[in-house]
């Protein structure tokens, strides 16, 4: 349960980050590093996702299943 929970998390915080920086872009000046920093950040919290549902499925928190199976 915890694991799905950071998850969902990490996911939104991703989302966030993203428009985050879409309104950088639009209302910033363009010598402003914002938007560098928000998609900076969402390619991080992608990493750290997908790291960590690797230890999560090694770790056997969760369990993966096939598409149908």
């Amino acid at each position: 349960m915890l694991a799905k929970l950071i998850i969902a998390v990490l996911l939104i915080a991703i989302v966030v980050s993203l428009f985050s920086a879409l309104f950088f872009m639009l209302k910033d000046s363009s010598k402003s590093k914002r938007t560098l920093r928000a998609l900076s950040m969402r390619v991080g919290l992608q990493v750290a996702l997908i790291v960590f549902l690797l230890v999560a499925t090694m770790m056997g928190w969760i369990h993966p299943h096939g598409i149908g199976g």
